[in-house]
C-alpha cells in the first residue's frame, strides 16, 4: 500500500484535509509514490508523458476510488493517467494533483488583507494554460470549511473527483483542473464546519444557467475596457442627463411570447431611446438571479450577466451597441441584500460567512432577504470588486445603487428591540456606511468618469459629496442622488383635484429649499407604478382630457426642473396601468392621439433640455435657478428661471389649474424677444393650443425685474420660454 489507511479512509469519504499532500507524484526515500483519486475507474496506467510509454499499472488500493504505485525511481517526470473507465472509452487525462499552486503570494495577501482590488481575477473559475496544459483555474473563499470539492460536468459531479487545497493564509481553496473548457458546468461541494455538506455555486461565476437550473458556467473572463472620453464626458455634471429605466424581460416580447435576446434589444431597445432623446439607459439588475418576479433586486451571480437574454458576449453586444449610439448604459446594483436560496451565499461554508449571523443585522424582514456582513473585509472586497468589475469589464457607465437607506441605518424597517446599536449606541451602520465611501472611492479613482447613483431616502447628510481622504469622514461619495423627496411632494401635488392645489402649493416649492444640497436625479422610476400604485396617468385627476394635461404638465415641470431625468418605461406612453413585469409595455398606444401626444412631448423635452445649456448645465448648482414667482397658490402658479454657465436662460411658467389664464404678467431676467420652445398644451401633444408664440418684453416691473411680458397660460400645462437671439 502506498498510502495509510487514515489517508485511504478519508479520501473515500471525500473528507481529506489535504488531498495535495496524499495525491499526485511525491518523492519517498523508497522511491517515487503516484496516487490518483478516481472513482469509477476500472483501471490506470501510469504513462511518461516524454516517451508516451506505460511506465506503471497503477494498483486499485481502496474500494475502486484510490490508485496507486510506487516506481524505484528518485527524479519526479511530467506524466498523464491512462483510465478505462467501467462503461466508457479509456481516456488519457492530466493529473490535478501534478500542477503547481494556482494563487500567487501578492493575491493571497491582497485577498487575505481585503484590499484586493479586483478578486474576479483570481478567483472564481478562469480558463488557463499551465505547464502547457489547457485547463481551468478554480478558486474560492471558504475559511471554515472541512473540504471544499469542484463539481461539474466533467467529473459526473461526484465531490470525491477533485478535492481542492486550501491556503490557509486567506481561507480560499484552489486547483487546477486540466482540459476544463468554456461552457462546462461546475459548482463547489462544501463540507461545513458543522459537517453538513452543501452544493454552492461558484460566488464569482462569470455565467451561470438558466432558471431553474442553478449551476455556474466556466466563461472567459472579459477584458478589461478603457473608458470612453465621450463617455466619461456624457456622465459629468453640466451634461443633460436623462434616463430611461427599463425591465429588460417586460420592454417588449418577441414572438411567442419570448424574452427578447439582448442581441434583439441592442437593435430595438437603443434605437428606440435614442429617438425619445434619452441620454442614458438604466436596467433593473441584470446580474443573474433565481426569481423572475424580483425583477433581478435578489441576485446570486453578481458577476454573470442573467443568462434570460443570452451570453455574456451579447450582453455585451448590447452596450457596444448603446455605446455606438451615444447612449449610456447605467445599471441597478443591489449590495443591499440577497436571497437565501440554498446554491446561494447563505451560510455558504457552514458558516455565516456572508451575511451577519444574528438575524437583528442579518436578515431584512421586508423582503426576506439576508444583509451582507459588511464589517468583514473580505465581503466588503467581494462588493467593491464587483462594482469595479462591471464598470471596466463590460464598459459599463455608471451603478445605481438600490435600497441604500436600508444599509445606513441598523433600525431600518425593524421595531424597537429588533435591532442592534452600533459600537457608539447609535442607529446608523458604521460598516455599511465605510463600504460605501470604499466603493465610491475605488470607483472614482480606478474608474474615472464613472457615475455612481443612490437610491436613499432619507436625510442622511452628504450623500452625493466626497468622504475625506482616510474615508473615515465626510460624504459618502456618490455622484448622485435620487430625489425621493421631490418624487413624493410633486406626485402627491399632481394627484390632487386642481381645486385643493391652492392650499397645497409649498409642495411644489419646497424642494428648493434642499435643492441643491446634494447632486440630484429626479425619478419617476418603476417604483410607482407598482404594488397597486396604478399608473402615472391614473393617478392623476379630472376628466381623460385633464388626465393627460396633468400628466403632460407633470413632465414639462420636471424637465424643467433642476435636476437629472429619470423616466421608467411606459410612462412615456401614458400607459393606463400599472406596470406588469410579465407582460409588455401597451405598445398599441402609440396609435392612439392622446398617448401618441404624451410619447411626442417626452421626446420633445428631452431635446429641448439637451440643446439648451439652461436647462442642463447648472441641474446641480444653485446659480442655475431663481425663482420669479413662487407665492401665486390662489392660481396654482409658478414660475423660474434658469440659467446656463455662460448667463443663457430659459423662464418656466407652470398654471396647474384647469382655467386658461389670460393678460398674466410675468417678470423677465433680460429684455427682448421670447419664444415658447415648449408648451405642453400644443395641439400636436393633444392640447388645446392656447399659447403665445413670439412675444417682446414691456419695461413694466414684475415680480422684482424690470422687464416682464403678458403671457396667456394654457389650462393644466407648462410653458418653457427661451430669449430669441439678437
Amino acid at each position: 500500500m502506498t498510502l495509510q489507511d487514515h489517508d485511504l479512509s478519508a479520501l473515500m469519504r471525500a473528507e481529506h484535509p489535504d488531498p495535495f499532500s496524499v495525491l499526485g507524484m511525491h518523492v519517498r526515500p523508497d522511491g517515487l509514490a503516484v496516487n490518483a483519486l478516481l472513482p469509477g475507474a476500472e483501471q490506470v496506467d501510469l504513462i511518461d508523458k516524454a516517451t508516451g510509454l506505460v511506465r506503471a499499472a497503477l494498483q486499485r488500493q481502496a474500494g475502486g476510488v484510490v490508485f496507486g504505485t510506487v516506481l524505484a525511481e528518485a527524479e519526479a517526470f511530467a506524466y498523464q493517467l491512462r483510465v478505462q473507465w467501467a462503461a466508457a472509452p479509456a481516456q488519457l487525462l492530466e493529473d490535478p494533483y501534478s500542477f503547481p499552486l494556482v494563487l500567487q503570494d501578492l493575491d493571497l495577501w491582497l485577498l487575505a488583507e481585503g484590499t484586493h482590488q479586483r478578486p474576479f481575477e483570481c478567483l472564481g473559475a478562469h480558463l488557463v494554460c499551465i505547464n502547457g496544459v489547457s485547463g481551468a483555474s478554480f478558486a474560492v473563499w471558504a475559511p471554515n470549511a472541512r473540504r471544499v470539492s469542484v463539481v461539474g460536468s466533467f467529473n459526473q459531479w461526484d465531490g470525491r473527483r477533485h478535492p481542492m487545497r486550501f491556503r490557509r493564509e486567506c481561507g480560499v481553496w484552489e486547483i487546477f483542473i486540466p482540459d476544463v473548457a468554456q461552457g462546462d458546468l461546475y459548482k463547489f461541494e462544501i463540507l461545513g464546519a458543522q459537517g453538513q455538506i452543501a452544493v454552492k455555486a461558484d460566488p464569482f461565476a462569470f455565467h451561470a444557467q438558466l432558471r431553474p437550473h442553478t449551476a455556474s458556467v466556466v466563461y472567459p473572463l472579459p477584458p478589461r475596457l478603457p473608458m470612453r472620453t465621450e463617455r466619461a464626458a456624457a456622465n459629468a455634471f453640466d451634461k443633460p442627463i436623462s434616463i430611461y429605466e427599463v425591465h429588460l424581460g417586460s420592454w417588449r416580447k418577441a414572438e411567442g411570447w419570448r424574452w427578447l435576446s439582448y442581441r434583439e434589444l441592442a437593435d430595438t431597445l437603443v434605437p428606440y431611446a435614442k429617438e425619445m432623446g434619452f441620454t442614458h439607459l438604466e436596467l433593473l439588475p441584470v446580474s443573474e438571479h433565481p426569481f423572475d418576479g424580483s425583477w433581478g433586486y435578489q441576485p446570486l451571480g453578481l458577476f454573470a450577466p442573467t443568462s434570460r437574454f443570452g451570453s455574456p458576449e451579447d450582453f455585451k453586444f448590447f452596450v457596444d451597441a448603446a455605446h455606438a449610439a451615444g447612449l449610456g448604459v447605467i445599471l441597478d446594483w443591489v449590495p443591499a441584500h440577497f436571497p437565501s436560496d440554498a446554491h446561494g451565499l447563505a451560510e455558504f461554508d457552514g458558516t455565516h460567512l456572508y451575511e451577519y449571523a444574528d438575524p437583528k443585522e442579518g436578515f431584512h424582514q421586508d423582503w426576506n432577504t439576508l444583509i451582507y456582513n459588511f464589517g468583514r473585509t473580505e465581503v466588503r472586497n467581494f462588493l467593491v470588486g464587483n462594482a469595479l468589475y462591471w464598470l471596466e469589464r463590460y464598459g459599463i457607465d455608471g451603478l445605481r445603487v438600490d435600497a441604500v437607506a436600508s444599509m445606513l441605518y441598523r433600525d431600518y424597517s425593524r421595531e424597537e428591540g429588533q435591532w442592534i446599536p452600533n459600537k457608539h449606541g447609535g442607529r446608523e451602520n458604521l460598516e455599511a456606511i465605510e463600504f460605501l465611501r470604499r466603493m465610491n472611492h475605488t470607483v472614482g479613482t480606478e474608474r474615472p468618469g464613472a457615475i455612481t447613483l443612490a437610491e436613499e431616502s432619507t436625510a442622511f447628510p452628504g450623500v452625493s459629496r466626497p468622504p475625506s481622504p482616510d474615508l473615515q469622514s465626510g460624504g459618502l461619495g456618490f455622484h448622485y442622488k435620487w430625489n425621493m423627496g421631490w418624487m413624493h411632494d410633486t406626485l402627491k401635488y399632481a394627484s390632487m383635484d386642481p381645486v385643493h392645489r391652492r392650499h397645497h402649493h409649498n409642495q411644489l416649492t419646497f424642494g428648493l429649499m434642499y435643492a441643491f444640497t446634494e447632486n440630484f436625479v429626479l425619478p419617476l422610476s418603476h417604483d410607482e407604478v407598482v404594488h397597486g400604485k396604478g399608473s402615472l396617468l391614473g393617478k392623476m385627476p379630472g376628466d381623460d382630457w385633464q388626465r393627460f394635461a396633468n400628466l403632460r404638465a407633470l413632465y414639462g415641470f420636471m424637465w424643467a426642473y433642476p435636476g437629472k431625468k429619470l423616466l421608467f418605461m411606459g410612462c412615456e406612453l401614458a400607459q393606463p396601468t400599472e406596470w406588469a413585469d410579465g407582460s409588455e409595455l401597451s405598445w398599441s398606444l402609440e396609435q392612439q392621439p392622446a398617448h401618441q401626444g404624451v410619447q411626442r412631448l417626452v421626446r420633445d423635452l428631452n431635446r429641448v433640455y439637451q440643446a439648451f445649456p439652461a436647462l442642463h448645465q447648472q441641474d446641480v448648482q444653485s446659480g442655475g435657478f431663481d425663482w420669479i414667482a413662487h407665492e401665486d397658490a390662489a392660481q396654482s402658479i409658478v414660475a423660474f428661471v434658469r440659467y446656463g454657465l455662460a448667463g443663457e436662460c430659459a423662464v418656466v411658467v407652470c398654471n396647474f389649474t384647469p382655467l386658461p389664464r389670460y393678460g398674466y404678467r410675468v417678470g423677465m431676467p433680460v429684455a427682448g424677444t421670447w419664444r415658447e420652445l415648449i408648451n405642453t398644451d400644443n395641439v400636436v401633444y393633444g392640447g388645446s393650443g392656447v399659447g403665445n408664440g413670439e412675444l417682446s418684453t414691456d419695461a413694466v416691473a414684475a415680480h422684482h425685474r424690470a422687464q416682464s411680458v403678458v403671457l396667456t397660460l394654457p389650462p393644466l400645462a407648462c410653458l418653457v420660454l427661451t430669449r430669441v437671439t439678437p
